[in-house]
């Protein structure tokens, strides 16, 4: 034994636990053991995680620590515990997407992304709750309990990905996987005060993440830091021959890269993100977070985006038809929950009826509804024509800027139920990430300060596949504020809360 303390090891962070592992300071038995202990102290009063694979994730550190012992050559990540979201497949690990409807299903094969982690050594110690079909703003629409945030666990942590973020906060697990539709990875990053990255769509291979709306969708990352974000999109990124929407770009060295000169770049602030709507408190962090950029060299202006005004609706318009179409697929025949066998048409009905949730169901009609004939032109293809809008200002923007800046969010963490019976004022909490999933563009979100007490996060957009030059801003801004080295206090079980 290391003699270092469990909570030691989780304040350690994704990068110094390899360090330690490669200089057999630690086992990755020990890490793993730790982690999964933290698991099982927080997670009832946290609701981090659906499925926790102690048995795997211990056999998993058990080989890793072997083929250590014996001389072989392995990753510089291998022994490191990681946490998966629930909607990418794990093959013998089941994958539910936070719904009943697949509440027991089990994948025969592994997503892509996690075959990577798993070629890495990296150990995998189970699935994180989400929003179900990865449809929320707010870690309250999983089919099982709601996810909380560590900050203040009266307050959501942000959606789609909230278990991954959660888990990542409360250091239940050192780095986290998640998917981003439409700021899924950077909301809930915003609101627990994380490095979040949205990469370019094509970046990161989608084969084994359930779909939701598959122009949107990519996988991304979850971390303390901007060097452990550039370590793990180095492990998940590349081209992917069983997805067809991957590009065959390579993936660059993003470690090697994140000491890419700041001085000089150009910045351009937009000017909706200090509007109407959003908190003056983030409209301050944000504010002083530009003058360290400045500060460090940066070269700032400003931009509008009058396009992005319109990202919103036009969303809610292609992400629901692409959802009504994959979903589909859920009809009791197939596989997942199968509730009536009296006729079919019974079956269909019953089956989505008990399978989806309240949010689920809206969107499902709310796409058909747009596909419809009659209404196809006046609401799917008007919307698609305002995507390519959307894109063309972005593209015209980066020919001006290296790198724009908008808040995250408008508003730090909310109250639990605040916003449950309002969609629009929920889906106003994506209003500036929405049209960075639009244009298909890359983005990072960076904690930036504190508003009463709560985290509050910066978005960076680059330019398609510059998820280098992002990550080295962020590096750079964090390794001169250190927002990110605040984390939260230990998690306590809620009251009646245990799951």
């Amino acid at each position: 034994m290391s003699g270092i303390s469990p909570r030691d090891i989780r304040g350690l962070g994704a990068t110094d636990i390899a360090a330690a592992l490669r200089r057999r300071e630690l086992t990755s038995v020990e890490v793993t053991q730790a982690y999964l202990e933290a698991i099982g102290a927080g997670n009832a009063g946290l609701g981090a995680y659906l499925t926790v694979d102690e048995q795997e994730a211990l056999a998993q550190a058990r080989e890793v620590d072997a083929r250590r012992a014996k001389g072989e050559e392995l990753g510089p990540y291998a022994g490191v515990p990681v946490a998966v979201k629930d909607n990418i497949s794990t093959r013998g690990l089941r994958t539910t997407c936070a719904s009943r409807i697949l509440e027991n299903y089990v994948p025969p094969y592994d997503a892509t992304v996690v075959a990577r982690l798993r070629q890495s050594g990296l150990v995998v110690l189970g699935k994180t709750n989400m929003d179900e079909f990865a449809m929320g703003s707010s870690g309250e629409n999983s089919a099982f309990f709601p996810a909380r945030n560590p900050w203040d666990p009266s307050r959501v942590p942000g959606g789609s990905s909230s278990g991954s973020a959660v888990a990542v906060a409360a250091s239940l697990a050192p780095w986290a996987l998640g998917s981003d539709t439409g700021g899924s990875v950077r909301q809930p990053a915003s609101f627990c005060g994380l490095v979040g990255v949205k990469p370019t769509y094509g970046r990161v291979s989608r084969y084994g993440l359930v779909a939701f709306a598959s122009s949107l969708d990519q996988i991304g990352t979850l971390t303390h830091d901007a060097a452990e974000a550039a370590a793990l999109m180095g492990i998940i990124s590349g081209y992917d021959p069983a997805d067809s929407t991957s590009v065959p770009e390579p993936a660059p060295d993003y470690p090697a890269l994140l000491g890419r000169e700041i001085r000089g770049l150009r910045v351009g602030v937009v000017r909706e993100g200090f509007g109407e709507g959003v908190e003056p408190g983030v409209q301050e962090a944000l504010r002083r977070a530009l003058d360290v950029l400045a500060g460090l060299g940066a070269v700032m202006g400003e931009v509008s985006l009058s396009m992005t005004t319109y990202a919103l609706p036009a969303y809610y318009v292609i992400a629901p038809a692409e959802a009504s179409s994959n979903l589909a697929r859920y009809d009791g025949v197939r596989y997942g929950l199968r509730a009536s066998n009296r006729s079919v048409t019974d079956m269909y009905g019953r089956t989505r009826q008990a399978g989806f949730g309240p949010e689920v169901k809206r969107r499902i009609m709310l796409g058909t509804y747009a596909l419809s004939a009659g209404y196809y032109d006046a609401y799917y293809k008007k919307a698609q024509q305002i995507r390519t809008l959307i894109k063309n200002e972005f593209s015209s923007a980066l020919q001006s800027y290296d790198v724009l800046v908008t808040p995250t969010a408008p508003s730090v963490a909310f109250r639990l139920g605040e916003k449950a019976a309002d969609p629009v004022q929920m889906y106003y909490q994506d209003y500036f990430t929405i049209p960075v999933n639009m244009a298909g563009l890359p983005a990072v979100s960076v904690p930036c300060g504190f508003s009463g007490g709560l985290p509050v996060g910066m978005q960076l957009i680059g330019r398609w596949f510059d998820e280098a030059g992002l990550l080295a801003i962020a590096h750079a801004y964090l390794e001169t504020t250190g927002w990110h080295r605040f984390r939260p206090e230990p998690a306590v079980s809620v009251a009646g809360e245990a799951r």
